[in-house]
Formats: C-alpha cells, structure tokens, sequence
C-alpha cells in the first residue's frame, strides 16, 4: 500500500518537469543553426536592432533580411550562453557569445510575453571584446 502512495506522489511530479522546452533554448538553438527563417517567427512586428555600430527600429522583415546577410557572412560554428533571466513569466533575456567562421559575437536578445507567446523585441549583435 506504501508503494502504491509513492508511486501516487512521484508520478505527477515526473510530468511537471518534462515541460516544453525554454524560448532561450529555443532561440539559442535557431541562432546556432543560422536558421533566420524560423527565428523570424518569434519576432514581433517591430523589433529593435542594434548591429555592430548601427541601431534602429526595423519591421520583421527588415531585420530578417539583415540578419539572414549576417549569418550568411558569418557561418555559426558555436554559441556559448553567458548569462538568462528567464524568473519573470513575461520577460525573457539572454545575453550569448556567437563563435562564426569570422569571428566572435556577443549577442544580447529579449523577448516578451505578447498575449501568451514570446516575441523577440531587442536584438544586439556587437563584436566580441577579447580579454
């Protein structure tokens, strides 16, 4: 009978863990691919761009279309998760180091919770400073 109240307990707690997984993770994952087609579906209708030197407000496809040059310059080879804020149920952030075949980036992206999905809102691609 004890067996059968442990197995009562513990199996619910098993589906609370295996979850869908993390919109960083998620991100992340399409950033290493280079697979701006489907990081674009995340984006909001506008989304704040800061690359390299140059910052604006660009609409979806703006920006998907600078940063498909992007990563069509500059094949990823790894990315490195520095840092998440992920505590908030409407806010997610998550700053990454981009290893390319020409060199490395810091990338910092924020996403917000818009009527139950996450949209990607804030994009910074800046060169990487070696220590």
């Amino acid at each position: 009978m004890r067996l059968l109240y442990l197995l009562l307990l513990i199996l619910p707690l098993s589906f609370v863990s295996a979850g869908p997984a993390d919109i960083i993770d998620k991100t992340v994952e399409l950033i290493k691919q280079g697979n701006v087609n489907e990081l674009a579906k995340s984006f909001s209708s506008t989304i704040e761009l800061t690359f390299l030197d140059q910052e604006n407000v660009y609409s979806n496809v703006q920006a998907e279309a600078i940063l498909t040059n992007f990563f069509k310059n500059n094949q990823p080879k790894s990315v490195t998760i520095l840092h998440r804020i992920a505590s908030n149920p409407n806010y997610r952030f998550a700053v990454l180091i981009l290893a390319t075949n020409n060199g490395a980036y810091r990338i910092s992206l924020s996403l917000k919770n818009v009527n139950g999905r996450f949209e990607l809102n804030e994009l910074r691609i800046e060169t990487e400073k070696t220590k």
